[in-house]
Parts: structure tokens; C-alpha cells; sequence
């Protein structure tokens, strides 16, 4: 049986941005229930796309004379990822998801946080700075 390898940063990343435009769709949709599992599907992709994630930047990093800022920012990152996780694992649970439960995760200082970390490490990554 072939090993299943592990995504890269672009696919996690990717993963990420996904579900969070589904989720400001859904979102907007005012829907008082599902939508036959799409939701749920980008959802789960992008929760687990955040295990590991400052791992996949850590081996993106390739200046060893930034590899000091990148490592301080990856903790950052490695936290940030550890609490939109939580939250996305909270809506998972959920018996119904609701647009009024996705617009309040949207809404999460948390998601916000990890998207901002996303993009400013994968920016920092294309600079060559890594």
C-alpha cells in the first residue's frame, strides 16, 4: 500500500482559502440548515489542512539568517492555526449548520488572525526571504 504523503503549505493553504470563501457565501445565503454537505466537506479539508501547518512553513524556510524571525512567527502561526481549528471543530459538531453559525466563524478573531498569518507567511515565502 502506497504512504499517503503529507499536504504541502500551497495545498494547505489553498485548503484554507477555499473554505473560507464557501463560508462567506454560505454566509450570505441566510440558510437555517444545510446544504447536503459541501459545507461540511470544505470545512473538514481546511481544519485538517491547519494540522501541522507552521511545519509545512518551517520546511518552505531556507535563509538560515531569517530562520530566526520565520521561527518566532511560526509559533505564532502554529497558535493561531491551534484556535481557528478549535473553532472550526466546534461548527463540525454541530447537528445543523446554519449561515448564522458560519458569519459568527467568519466572524472569529481567530479565523481572521490564521488568514492573515496565511497570507503574510506565504508572501514572505515568494519574496525569497525564506
Amino acid at each position: 500500500m502506497a504512504e499517503k504523503s503529507e499536504p504541502t503549505l500551497a495545498e494547505r493553504i489553498e485548503a484554507v482559502e477555499q473554505a473560507y470563501e464557501f463560508m462567506l457565501a454560505y454566509a450570505a445565503q441566510g440558510r437555517g440548515d444545510e446544504d447536503g454537505g459541501s459545507l461540511r466537506e470544505f470545512l473538514a479539508r481546511a481544519a485538517a489542512a491547519l494540522e501541522g501547518l507552521a511545519a509545512a512553513a518551517r520546511t518552505n524556510v531556507q535563509d538560515s539568517a531569517s530562520r530566526q524571525a520565520f521561527a518566532a512567527f511560526l509559533e505564532v502561526l502554529d497558535d493561531d492555526a491551534r484556535k481557528a481549528g478549535a473553532a472550526l471543530r466546534l461548527v463540525l459538531a454541530q447537528k445543523s449548520i446554519t449561515s448564522q453559525l458560519v458569519d459568527n466563524l467568519n466572524a472569529s478573531i481567530h479565523v481572521r488572525a490564521l488568514l492573515t498569518d496565511v497570507f503574510l507567511i506565504d508572501e514572505a515565502l515568494k519574496r525569497g526571504e525564506g
